[in-house]
């Protein structure tokens, strides 16, 4: 794996925590700073979508195979589908001098962990759990089925977001500007410790 420039930012939290909003602020802020790792599907593309800047769109025998030969830092399978990050996805924001972000689930997070990758780990956390449904209810996409998985898979990953040890940081997003604010600061301290070291 290439390590120049700075270190990669892994990001995780329950669906409806904030994530989005929050690293849309660190782009629309820092544009020359970040790039996102373009991830790897087995589904098909949705309307709008484009090969190369939403996803990479393969099959799941390609990437299987792939998968099989060490090329991924990170899968997962949600409703049949593999979704994963390539190393050469993070290698290519990491050439252009940038900050990769890598917004994953859970089980990618233990997966990157055994990697060679060496990111920081933020978590982004609800204030409560029912703030979390009312905010998932809000956005009006979700059924009363895919709404309570939705709880329950956040209940377990915030248990792992609050291990000591598992995130460099955890971020609770009870206020999106204050929130940003700690995420922001956070990043900063690497992004300027990267220019001292000149790595």
């Amino acid at each position: 794996m290439l390590q120049k420039g700075p270190r990669s930012l892994v990001i995780c939290g329950p669906s409806g925590s904030g994530k989005s909003t929050l690293l849309k602020r660190l782009f629309k802020e820092f544009p020359d700073k970040f790039g996102f790792s373009v991830s790897h599907t087995t589904r098909a593309p949705r309307p709008g979508e484009e090969n190369g800047k939403h996803y990479y769109f393969t099959n799941k025998e390609e990437m299987q195979r792939q998968i099989d030969m060490g090329e991924f830092l990170e899968t997962a399978t949600f409703s049949g589908n593999l979704y994963g990050t390539s190393k050469r996805a993070v290698e290519e924001v990491q050439r252009t001098g940038k900050m990769c972000v890598l917004d994953i689930e859970m089980e990618g997070v233990k997966q990157i962990k055994n990697s060679s990758l060496n990111p920081l780990y933020v978590f982004i956390k609800p204030p409560s759990i029912s703030e979390l449904e009312r905010r998932l209810k809000a956005r009006k996409t979700e059924t009363e089925e895919s709404l309570k998985q939705r709880l329950t898979t956040a209940k377990i990953e915030l248990e792992y977001g609050e291990q000591p040890g598992n995130f460099d940081i955890v971020i609770e997003n009870d206020n999106i500007d204050k929130a940003y604010e700690k995420l922001r600061d956070f990043v900063s301290s690497e992004l300027n410790n990267d220019t001292k070291t000149g790595s």
